[in-house]
């Protein structure tokens, strides 16, 4: 077997908004994360829109009333 073949681990914080959520081993001593199960919407039951402009205001912005829905 090879010797220091593995990483090492060493303690490791994962920072969610400037704030220490979660305390582990890792490679890395720190991890940043945008999203986490605190302050995501399937976890606390809250919607939130990340992005502001949906698919149909794009189209519209895009197309305006040249495109007509036949009846």
């Amino acid at each position: 077997m090879k010797k220091n073949l593995h990483p090492k681990l060493v303690p490791c914080k994962i920072i969610c908004n400037g704030e220490v959520v979660l305390n582990t081993y890792s490679t890395k001593p720190e991890i940043h994360v945008e999203v986490w199960s605190g302050n995501h919407p399937f976890w606390t039951g809250q919607q939130r829109f990340v992005d502001t402009e949906g698919r149909v205001e794009k189209f519209q912005k895009r197309f305006g009333d040249s495109y007509k829905r036949k009846k």
